[in-house]
């Protein structure tokens, strides 16, 4: 996995382990998925707010190392306001 993949686990509504990664692009970020570790990587268009705060916990890690332009953070929140406007973020 590249350097500026923000990886993560969480359960899905099923209680299943669910592995992600989120890849940035440009200005775009592209979310996967896969239910185990020999399962293939699966795009997922609509990730719900819940993976966007945890793609947002992961910038702002990286921010804090060093790793990332603080901007990123900005242009984030930005994108989750857009995606989900009654959201607090």
């Amino acid at each position: 996995m590249p350097k500026n993949d923000i990886s993560w686990r969480r359960r899905s509504p099923a209680g299943e382990k669910v592995e992600l990664y989120a890849h940035h692009v440009g200005s775009i970020w592209n979310f996967y998925t896969r239910g185990g570790r020999y399962d293939r990587w699966q795009f997922t268009p609509q990730p719900p707010l819940e993976d966007w705060m945890a793609l947002l916990d992961g910038v702002e890690r990286l921010i804090a190392r060093d790793r990332m332009r603080p901007e990123e953070a900005d242009r984030l929140r930005k994108t989750m306001r857009e995606r989900f406007p009654d959201a607090k973020v």
